[in-house]
């Protein structure tokens, strides 16, 4: 388990010439598409619009990351925290390059700079229908409780 934690790569079928790189306001095409593509559920007119997402990038407490091979984005892995619980969300890789490690090593970049910042308390939601989400989690040592539920006030429907 500490070794997933620090993020050891585990996996030797990941792409050779794969980056995993900070997220550039310039990638926003790139993402939504990646998104679409993935089939990730995103709130274009919402929290996920341009604006919303090239302001909290410039966070302190914002790690956006993108995989990268051969100049295109084929991953994404986002990271906030309130200072003292990381959060992890929006983890999407195309499905040509599924299953070769590259959301682990995603989530393993953002749990290294959560680390960094002595954050050692991460966790994520996901929705009950998101069963491949979460037999990754768990796959890559997260546990699942079923003793809490997550409540929301939203200010507009779409953030």
């Amino acid at each position: 388990m500490l070794s997933l934690f620090l993020g050891v790569n585990l996996r030797a079928d990941l792409p050779p010439d794969l980056a995993i790189r900070e997220f550039r306001t310039s990638d926003y095409d790139a993402l939504i598409r990646l998104w679409d593509e993935a089939k990730l559920p995103y709130k274009p007119a919402g929290r996920d619009k341009r604006e919303n997402i090239c302001d909290e990038v410039k966070r302190s407490n914002a790690i956006f990351l993108v995989a990268e091979k051969n100049g295109g984005i084929i991953g994404s892995a986002f990271g906030t925290h309130d200072g003292r619980k990381g959060w992890i969300n929006r983890v999407a890789v195309t499905p040509k390059w599924r299953r070769r490690g590259i959301a682990a090593q995603l989530v393993y970049a953002v749990e290294r700079r959560f680390n960094a910042m002595g954050i050692g308390i991460i966790a994520c939601l996901i929705e009950d229908w998101n069963v491949e989400s979460m037999r990754f989690f768990e796959g890559i040592g997260y546990k699942r409780h079923r003793d809490i539920f997550y409540f929301t006030k939203r200010s507009k429907v779409d953030i």
